[in-house]
Formats: structure tokens, C-alpha cells, sequence
């Protein structure tokens, strides 16, 4: 493991999310770490990262046991979530980012034992590859969540096509903004929804610069470490 370089990596990165984001804006590094052992993680612990992601269950508990002596860690779960895998998940988890079906928010709402922090999954390209709603469906289904009394939607999270023009992400992610703003608007009590988690590896500047709070970084992290 080349400590110095993944120092190096993570001074870039919060170089580049400070040289985009507005004044005001606050944005949160996740450190992505689900191709990452724990020694790296505890790295990274050392720089000052403290919100990290995984998106499998197994590795995502095994990391969440082994690093419990780091109490101020927080865990944010990204992957798609089956809904035989709630029950596992939602005590350790601090975030999660990929809620996009009903009968997934119908299971946390069962399952959990306190409220759940939720990013409700968008997807704006209308790839039929990626998961999530429509844009027009999600406001819709903001309202609908009303009913769910332990599922609070903090923000929306997007995943832009990995082939996607700068002028692209920059519309996709824009889009997602004004999104985001209408649906805080409503000041909805299960809904505030001031956040936006979008803008992985090969796109988090563009994304910081239309209104990211969250960042999702894994590969940019760990790039000749």
C-alpha cells in the first residue's frame, strides 16, 4: 500500500471539490471503499476521511465489524438492495443512497428500528440499465413515501451514463438540482430533501459544480495506491 499516494489522491480530489463548489455549498467526500481492504481504510481514517461506502452486504458487515473501534465513521450503503437484505443492513448504516422501488421502502419502513436516512434514486438519462425513477415519477413518489413513517428522504441520488459529454453531465446533473429544489420547497416533514448525492470518479467536479453535497469516490481514491 503506497501511503503516500493515496495522500496525494485525496489532496487532488479536495482540491478539485474546493475549486467547484460554490461558497456557501458544503460537500462530503465518500470514500468508496468496496475494492479496498481494511488497512487502506484505516488509511484513509488516518487523513481525516470518515464516511465510507460499500454496496455488498457481506463486505459491507465485515467492514462495519472490524472498524467499530472508529465510532465517528460514518457508513453510507450504495448498492442496489434486496429486500431480504434489510434486515441485515439497516442497524449499522448511516445513509442509504439507492432507495427506488416501493416494495424496498415498504421493507425498511417494517424493518427498521429507527428512521432511515434515504436518498431516493433518480434516474435521469432514462437508461433502461440503471435503477431508479423517472424524473417526473420521483415527485410523485416523494408523496407516496408519506406513508412510510421511518423512512426519511434526505436528498436525491443519480448515476450519469459513464459515456456521457461534459454538456451532458452537466444538463443531467443541473436537472437533478432543480429537482431537488422543488421537492424541498414542499417542505414535506418525511421529505426536506436538502441533499444530492451525484458525481462519482470520472465525473465529481462537473457534479460539485450543479449542486453535489455528496460525492461517491472509489476508483479516483485508489488510482497507483
Amino acid at each position: 500500500m503506497n501511503s503516500e499516494q493515496l495522500a496525494r489522491n485525496l489532496y487532488h480530489i479536495n482540491q478539485q471539490i474546493k475549486e467547484n463548489k460554490a461558497a456557501d455549498q458544503n460537500v462530503t467526500l465518500i470514500a468508496v471503499t468496496k475494492t479496498v481492504d481494511i488497512p487502506t481504510m484505516k488509511q484513509l481514517y488516518d487523513l481525516g476521511v470518515r464516511h465510507f461506502a460499500e454496496n455488498r452486504v457481506t463486505t459491507f458487515l465485515e467492514k462495519y465489524e472490524a472498524l467499530q473501534v472508529y465510532p465517528d465513521i460514518v457508513w453510507h450503503y450504495i448498492g442496489r438492495l434486496q429486500t431480504r437484505q434489510v434486515r441485515s443492513v439497516l442497524p449499522y448504516v448511516d445513509y442509504f443512497h439507492a432507495l427506488d422501488r416501493p416494495s424496498l421502502a415498504k421493507e425498511i419502513n417494517k424493518r427498521a428500528t429507527k428512521p432511515v436516512n434515504c436518498f431516493v434514486q433518480v434516474n435521469v438519462s432514462g437508461e433502461s440499465s440503471k435503477a431508479g425513477g423517472s424524473m417526473e415519477a420521483t415527485m410523485e413518489w416523494i408523496e407516496d413515501l408519506a406513508q412510510f413513517s421511518q423512512i426519511h428522504i434526505v436528498g436525491l441520488m443519480t448515476m450519469a451514463p459513464i459515456d456521457a459529454s461534459d454538456s451532458e453531465l452537466h444538463q443531467y446533473f443541473k436537472s437533478l438540482k432543480e429537482l431537488q429544489i422543488s421537492i424541498a420547497a414542499q417542505k414535506r416533514h418525511h421529505a426536506l430533501c436538502h441533499e444530492l448525492s451525484m458525481g462519482m470518479s470520472q465525473d465529481y467536479p462537473i457534479a460539485v459544480a450543479e449542486g453535489a453535497t455528496f460525492v461517491r469516490v472509489g476508483s479516483a481514491l485508489f488510482e497507483a495506491v
